[in-house]
């Protein structure tokens, strides 16, 4: 008879096993078997493709906080059914076993989807014609996403702890559950408190701070003008020091008279027209930041400049920092041959990522008191004489630009034409306009009253696609650009319970086709978009650069411009961005 030697581990490596088993038992037994279900669902749905392609790192948060956010809503499921008096019929043994069971299970779901969402994800750069990314950044992906969520789980503990130590205090003089009720409502009550006056309010303050520093500063290679049609120039009534760094950027660049009239010789449409000198007016943030003020001294360069002498004039809503995309404005000189003005105020010191959560009030206003300040002495000139005022503006700029006006009625009753780029979902006239579009038309190119006078283009790179509703278009003719990979115009709260229109339709030329609505994933995957809409080549997300070329030429033109010399001005302009 023989014996079997068997192998064991020695004491110094068997009990800290032990205990580690015991601790990752007892962690465990602490979680929300429903929570973490819904963890490990919301979790792989956070890889499925959104908008636009995201840096591995960015895909990192976004898995974390739907890890913990499917974990919170589970776990408040879960909680809720056992305050009913709902139980598990099986005892622990079974417990455990299933959870031996889902572990390996959620592993392999989750293994599986983040390779998925590597290959989706690196299909879409390529569509948008960028690098892609390292498969090993998917690890990376994965190690991060549950440190976030481990991170926010500790503290939603740390909070609960308080809540009932404080209904411990309260179980005095009321009844259990009431006590429990009341404080949590404290803890959440002060916890809000305590993040928006302190933190929130303190991190605005000091962005605030740094943006206004900033402000301050001289951009690299740009230099004071000297032409006297410049604000900031010698002659002008508004001084170089005052324009702050987007403003001199904007009056210290652009075309001059001879680049143009170089240009327009190699056109057939604007080969014998004269070229002219823009004009470029601007106005920074005083110390009081008075907006009327600002669009007072605009108002005064514009008439010291002689710009309602020319025949086009230019009313845009810068964004944020009070900047204006060159591709816009160099479009419009170039269109117009250089007989234009443009004119523009800063009303912020912070970016449009920020002023767009923080501040929705600012850009309408600094919208309305630069377009009523130049359209109130706009009426005072002979009719004959007036020349043709154009709004536009873009991302943050377009929201305050159409605000600024009571609805489309009004906005084509007091102006020549329009021009709203990367318009936010939560802008008023653009969600009229596209609730009202013509049945069977999309809501990421809504075809409106059978274009007549509004028409939408989402295509990149181009909107000629302007003219697919026939050339009945009339004056004055207002133009709306919406990538459908812009998250800026597709981002809205809405996204957290309600499937969009755009996600159930045909996709974009560039959106793919798996993206579809998921609760709370899709919110997530937007939201971060957001972040990144800028980060891509031009033609996609929040980026125009060519598409402003057809749309000047239909907004203010009376004939649609030969295709060739589209195609001069759409290389011409991405050159000098």
């Amino acid at each position: 008879m023989s014996t079997q030697a068997r192998f064991t581990l020695p004491p110094r490596i068997t009990v800290p096993l032990a205990r580690l088993r015991d601790s990752i038992s007892h962690w465990t037994k602490q979680l929300s078997t429903t929570g973490v279900v819904f963890a490990v669902l919301l979790w792989c749905g956070s890889y499925a493709p959104s908008l636009l392609p995201r840096d591995w790192t960015m895909q990192a948060v976004v898995s974390g906080l739907c890890i913990i956010g499917g974990y919170a809503f589970g776990a408040t499921v879960g909680g809720f059914m056992r305050w009913l008096g709902f139980t598990t019929p099986w005892n622990s043994t079974v417990t455990w076993t299933l959870w031996r069971v889902f572990v390996p299970v959620a592993v392999t779901a989750v293994t599986i989807y983040a390779v998925l969402g590597a290959r989706w994800q690196s299909e879409l750069r390529l569509l948008f014609g960028m690098d892609t990314n390292h498969p090993w950044n998917a690890v990376w992906q994965g190690l991060i996403a549950l440190s976030i969520a481990l991170i926010c789980l500790n503290i939603a503990r740390f909070l609960r702890r308080i809540g009932r130590w404080l209904a411990d205090k309260l179980d005095r003089w009321f009844p259990r559950r009431a006590a429990i009720l009341a404080a949590t409502i404290i803890v959440a009550y002060v916890g809000v408190l305590i993040f928006d006056g302190t933190f929130v309010k303190g991190s605005l303050k000091v962005l605030n701070n740094f943006y206004a520093t900033s402000d301050k500063k001289y951009p690299d290679h740009v230099d004071q003008p000297l032409l006297s049609e410049r604000s900031g120039s010698p002659a002008s009534i508004t001084t170089w020091e005052s324009l702050g760094y987007q403003g001199r950027i904007f009056v210290g660049t652009g075309p001059t008279k001879q680049d143009i009239e170089d240009f327009n010789h190699t056109t057939s449409t604007l080969a014998h027209v004269p070229a002219q000198q823009p004009i470029r007016v601007y106005a920074g943030l005083g110390e009081d930041h008075d907006l009327d003020a600002a669009a007072a001294k605009v108002l005064q360069d514009l008439i010291r400049t002689n710009a309602f002498d020319r025949s086009a004039l230019l009313v845009a809503t810068a964004t944020g920092t009070g900047w204006l995309d060159p591709a816009m404005t160099n479009s419009f000189e170039y269109v117009n041959s250089g007989d234009t003005a443009i004119s523009s105020m800063q009303y912020s010191f912070l970016p449009s990522g920020i002023s767009f959560l923080t501040d929705r009030a600012t850009p309408p206003s600094a919208g309305k008191a630069l377009f009523e300040a130049i359209y109130a002495h706009w009426l005072t000139l002979p009719e004959d004489s007036q020349p043709r005022i154009y709004v536009a503006g873009l991302s943050l700029g377009s929201y305050g630009m159409q605000d600024s006006f009571s609805g489309i009625q009004d906005l084509t009753e007091r102006t020549d034409g329009a021009l709203f780029v990367g318009t936010p979902n939560f802008t008023e006239m653009w969600s009229w306009l596209t609730s009202r579009r013509d049945d069977g038309s999309p809501e990421i190119q809504p075809v409106i009253a059978q274009g007549k006078q509004v028409r939408f283009s989402a295509t990149p790179d181009t909107a000629q696609n302007l003219w697919d509703l026939g050339s009945q278009w009339r004056d004055p003719r207002v133009v709306y650009l919406q990538h459908s990979s812009d998250a800026v115009t597709w981002w809205s709260p809405r996204l957290l319970w309600n499937a969009p229109d755009w996600l159930s339709e045909s996709a974009g030329p560039d959106r793919r086709t798996e993206t579809s609505w998921v609760p709370i994933i899709t919110f997530l995957q937007v939201t971060f978009d957001m972040f990144v809409s800028a980060d891509v080549p031009a033609g996609h997300g929040h980026v125009y650069v060519r598409e402003y070329v057809d749309a000047f030429a239909a907004i203010t033109q009376d004939t649609p411009w030969p295709e060739a010399d589209l195609e001069l001005l759409r290389d011409h302009i991405e050159e000098l961005r």
